[in-house]
């Protein structure tokens, strides 16, 4: 059964997460050499003063509660999800994923230009119906039993469109984890999900590198994620250990946040606040804190490495390098039409186009002037104009 959602988390809530910002102990902490160590320690201070001096939630609020709100039990899980129908007879049907640490706070100021384009000097007929999920165990969704990993994730999602919300048909687009997700319903879905347009390339061929530019990008690639591996090692590992501190830290988690924030996105320089303001960046931590979601949220590293490192295929592989979810184990690719998005600052750097072809049928490849990981955030006009390039060719 779908219900109507509206979020409104309690006065006393927002006024304890306040208090705890108040009170946090800065003594005890060392000078932390600017971002090279991590979350830089008089940027989070500044922050964290804004936070709970001048942010108000309320206006987050506001803002998400202008669209239709729903949950609805899938597999066991109360999913939540945002269903913002498009304008027009026949608006083609659009589902947007997020991933860690981002929530549907990403896709805020996108919605409306998808689903109603006339509104902002486009044209009637590029309108989708969005549908723009929690994905399970994140924010607004209920949380699984136990770790889930990206492919189930996508049989809930998948149900959800097909199930819950009747569509026959419908594009999946994502990035991060909603990249992740998006490729596995391309890939196990295709009956129902005709195309898949994608930002962030999370996924790798079980055969690796074959050209000696390929084999470039992934000697570049490895090296670059070696400062990156560690949270993706200690929430793929020991999750739980590490969520009986966050749980406890407003403060941590936004630490724990902020510094993927930083790095991941396109920036000269060491000001985040060139990329977003500081009330993009709380309205998406608060979405963690206030749905007590740190924990079940990490999960999803746990899950991708329980489902074989989320290798392409019905059995799945171990042991592989980079961030290990793989395609290609049963000799076959995502065959549903694929777009492929390159936001120049994405940390997981795009392998050669040749490469993703042998991954996915390939039919739309752009190449972004700025943007990093955040897409959604960073570069909302060209990601919105980019599915919309690639839906009239389909």
């Amino acid at each position: 059964m779908i219900k109507p959602f509206n979020v409104n988390v309690p006065q006393e809530t927002l006024d304890y997460i306040t208090k705890r910002v108040t009170e946090y102990p800065w003594d005890y902490m060392p000078d932390d050499g600017g971002w090279l160590y991590g979350t830089n320690m008089d940027y989070l201070k500044e922050f964290c003063e804004y936070w709970a001096t001048e942010y108000d939630w309320r206006k987050t609020e506001e803002k998400l509660n202008k669209f239709n709100h729903f949950t609805a039990e899938v597999d066991g899980i109360d999913m939540h999800f945002i269903h913002e129908k498009g304008s027009g007879d026949s608006p083609k049907t659009l589902m947007i994923n997020h991933g860690w640490p981002g929530s549907v706070i990403e896709f805020l100021d996108i919605i409306e230009p998808l689903a109603h384009p006339e509104r902002f000097g486009g044209k009637v007929e590029d309108a989708f119906d969005v549908v723009a999920p929690s994905l399970p165990g994140f924010g607004f969704s209920g949380r699984p039993s136990r770790p889930m990993g990206p492919r189930k994730m996508a049989d809930i999602l998948n149900s959800l469109m097909t199930d819950v919300l009747g569509y026959d048909e419908y594009i999946a687009q994502g990035g991060d984890w909603g990249s992740v997700v998006t490729n596995w319903i391309g890939y196990d879905h295709s009956d129902s999900c005709k195309a898949i347009h994608v930002n962030c390339a999370g996924m790798r061929h079980v055969d690796g590198p074959q050209t000696p530019e390929e084999i470039e990008w992934q000697e570049k690639l490895n090296r670059d994620q070696i400062m990156e591996d560690g949270y993706r090692t200690q929430m793929a590992t020991k999750p739980q250990t590490l969520s009986y501190a966050m749980s406890d830290s407003p403060v941590g988690q936004a630490a724990w946040i902020l510094e993927k924030f930083h790095t991941w996105s396109d920036f000269e320089g060491e000001d985040i606040g060139k990329a977003y303001s500081k009330d993009t960046l709380l309205s998406n931590i608060m979405v963690y804190i206030i749905t007590k979601t740190f924990n079940s949220a990490s999960w999803v590293y746990f899950g991708r490495r329980e489902e074989g490192e989320g290798l392409l295929g019905p059995d799945g592989a171990r042991g592989l390098e980079g961030c290990g979810r793989v395609l290609g184990a049963d000799g076959r690719k995502v065959e549903v039409p694929t777009a492929c998005a390159l936001f120049p600052a994405e940390m997981l750097a795009w392998p050669p186009r040749t490469y993703c072809e042998r991954m996915y049928n390939v039919t739309q490849w752009s190449e972004m002037d700025h943007g990093g990981h955040f897409a959604a955030l960073e570069n909302g006009n060209a990601l919105v104009e980019d599915i919309r390039k690639f839906v009239r060719t389909l």
